[in-house]
């Protein structure tokens, strides 16, 4: 692993734990909104839920932006080599950063946004995990209807993880910088004390 690859497993971690949705509340309402949500939780949900849609919407971007980034920049600057525990370092980074940010505490958010972000940095180089992502959530949300939301991105997440290993056309690193970002996702969501509420499942074809 070279200084580079360092540089930019730091820089995505530091990226990641800048927490957009406390940033711009408090811009914007001079107090953190998200403290507001029914789970506290300093993302992009309650950014929108308690603070509008303007704050979400600068939130979002602000989310996508910190994976989107130190992900590109990365991979743009290969030579065609790289060191492959570095590049799955370097998918992980802001999602990590993002539930455990140094900033505040390590008490950060979900990381969903920020996992769409970083594989969204991977365009167009390696895209089939962003589309297995985006293609369970909507599965899970028109096809086989899982509610609450907490229950569909654990569904989500874990059937794109085995989906990924199995059918993605993606080089082993990044099948593993997903994974530790799928795990990271997964993990901060069952040890969430929000309340849950009853886990539904509804098939589209039936009413």
């Amino acid at each position: 692993m070279q200084t580079r690859d360092i540089l930019y497993i730091l820089c995505g971690y530091l990226c990641g734990s800048v927490l957009f949705a406390r940033i711009v509340s408090q811009i914007m309402f001079e107090r953190d909104v998200t403290d507001e949500g029914s789970d506290k939780n300093p993302g992009t949900s309650n950014a929108f839920k308690c603070g509008g849609m303007v704050c979400g919407i600068l939130t979002l971007l602000g989310d996508l932006a910190k994976g989107i980034i130190p992900v590109h920049m990365y991979i743009r600057g290969l030579d065609g080599d790289y060191d492959a525990v570095a590049l799955a370092l370097v998918i992980a980074a802001p999602v990590i950063g993002h539930v455990f940010p140094i900033f505040f505490r390590l008490r950060g958010g979900k990381g969903i946004a920020v996992s769409f972000g970083v594989l969204l940095g991977l365009f167009p180089y390696f895209m089939t995990p962003a589309v297995i992502l985006a293609a369970t959530f909507i599965f899970f949300s028109v096809v086989v209807k899982i509610s609450p939301h907490y229950y569909r991105t654990i569904a989500a997440y874990g059937a794109s993880a085995v989906l990924t290993v199995f059918f993605s056309e993606s080089p082993l690193t990044v099948v593993i910088g997903f994974l530790i970002c799928a795990v990271t996702v997964t993990v901060k969501l069952l040890r969430s004390t929000e309340q849950k509420e009853e886990l539904e499942v509804k098939l589209a074809w039936k009413h």
